[in-house]
């Protein structure tokens, strides 16, 4: 007679609320990093905080924890249904033997309950914990020091003005791990040495660096690095990280500060200083002044990783190096003296040749992450740029405004650059369309003055 295959062993996430597109690329890259893969017990709804997983093991489970920032917690599952009645019959099929070993009479624990969307009473509390005394506990209950700790997690949908009785989905588990949530606050940018008006937000931060799935020895590339706030992200997983500016003062961290009722900028406020801040100084191998319109590195794969944040046109336009003696077919560099001087930098050309250096210069399966802005009313996915080398992994939405937004785009290096694949975007008819987005900034100016105009005509009503 054959014998019933084991069950199998599923866990729940309980998810933050916030930045929710980001939240499922997120966890299935971490995934793929811990050499798993992504796979939901059921159809996963998008904006609930709580997603059954099946996870070959709990080391990886903890692993998943151990980086992400879009997760609060993971929990063993052991039962869960849309009634109280269901989730008790639920644990009552719960395989025993799995449930014993953290059930023994010399362990000690505790039950803690949370609810989404819904705020219960002490009273109501224990008597959803007094409910489950037919779970087969002989320990002795710790609340201040448990070895193990249950969860009762109670979902009451996600509209706060339609808060239901009776919650719409329960689940009972064991407490695996918490995610990286404090570290949006000990990176917080509010913190920070050396921070400029674009410095991207810590948690935002940190979700790029996963996307890209950096690791422990990677070398992490930034084109547009700015004050290094994507650097401080990869260097805290354990990369060596480096990038490039055009912006002289910003890089050896000159100039006027970004600070409030701060002058100048003071000594201490550079890259170098920041990455010192957190104690990742060893990870920092440089930043250089450059032009990333202009190839200043060797031919070959250099890079696990790019993770960068492009300008967007929208304090000022973006530059880059032009010369005098320079015709648009030229390219190469001229031999005669001539005096360098800026150009504009269209947003189309700037995200080709972003493109276009990660497909030459990522290891394969190296990641590219980068923010795409969006003029939104125009949007379609046709518009993103594409190249032959790099496989599109994920696309998520951040509003900046009702007309604007701007998309966290991560694509893999999956074919090996060739000469011919330098140019072949430009052949291509299905890249034109995002020519139209180097109008990003007065797009961008019109909706905010077509804004302004109708405040105050609403204000003289």
């Amino acid at each position: 007679m054959a014998l019933a295959a084991p069950a199998l062993r599923r866990y729940l996430l309980l998810l933050a609320q916030e930045h929710l597109e980001f939240r499922l690329p997120e966890i299935t890259s971490l995934l793929s990093l811990c050499g798993g893969q992504f796979c939901g017990e059921q159809e996963i709804r998008v904006n609930s905080p709580f997603w059954i997983l099946n996870i070959p093991s709990e080391e990886m489970a903890r692993g998943l924890m151990k980086r992400t920032v879009c997760a609060k917690s993971i929990f063993e599952l052991w039962g869960h249904g849309r009634s109280a009645g269901e989730l008790y019959a639920s644990l009552k099929n719960y395989p025993t033997d799995k449930m014993l070993p953290y059930l023994q009479s010399d362990s000690t624990y505790k039950v803690h309950i949370h609810t989404f969307n819904k705020t219960l009473t002490q009273a109501q509390k224990i008597k959803k914990i007094d409910a489950l005394e037919f779970l087969p506990f002989k320990g002795k209950v710790n609340l201040k020091n448990p070895e193990y700790i249950f969860w009762i997690l109670e979902d009451y949908g996600t509209n706060p003005n339609d808060v239901p009785e009776e919650p719409i989905h329960l689940y009972f588990g064991r407490w695996i791990a918490d995610g990286q949530r404090e570290l949006i606050e000990s990176y917080s940018v509010k913190k920070r040495h050396f921070i400029g008006n674009t410095s991207m937000d810590a948690c935002l931060s940190f979700i790029m660096a996963n996307h890209g799935r950096v690791k422990p020895n990677d070398i992490v590339y930034d084109p547009f690095v700015g004050t290094g706030g994507l650097l401080i992200s990869s260097a805290h997983f354990g990369a060596y990280v480096c990038g490039t500016d055009i912006d002289y003062n910003t890089i050896h961290g000159l100039g006027k500060a970004s600070r409030k009722n701060q002058k100048w900028r003071g000594p201490d406020e550079n890259i170098r200083a920041n990455l010192r801040q957190y104690g990742l100084e060893k990870y920092y191998l440089d930043a250089l002044v450059a032009d990333s319109s202009r190839p200043i590195w060797r031919k070959g794969m250099l890079f696990d990783a790019i993770i960068t944040d492009p300008p967007y046109g929208i304090r000022e336009a973006p530059r880059r190096m032009g010369s005098q003696k320079e015709t648009v077919k030229s390219v190469e560099r001229s031999t005669e003296n001539h005096f360098f001087i800026s150009s504009s930098y269209h947003l189309s050309d700037i995200f080709f040749d972003l493109l276009k250096f990660g497909a030459e210069h990522l290891v394969m399966g190296g990641r590219l992450v980068y923010w795409l802005p969006i003029y939104r009313p125009e949007y379609t996915e046709e518009i993103i740029p594409r190249h032959p080398c790099l496989k599109l992994i994920s696309n998520c939405e951040q509003m900046l405004s009702s007309h604007t937004s701007r998309r966290l785009i991560t694509m893999e290096k999956v074919k090996e650059f060739k000469d011919q694949d330098e140019n072949s975007y430009m052949l291509d008819g299905q890249y034109m369309p995002y020519r139209g987005h180097n109008s990003f900034r007065e797009k961008y100016f019109s909706g905010v003055t077509k804004r302004i105009a109708k405040e105050e005509k609403d204000n003289q009503k």
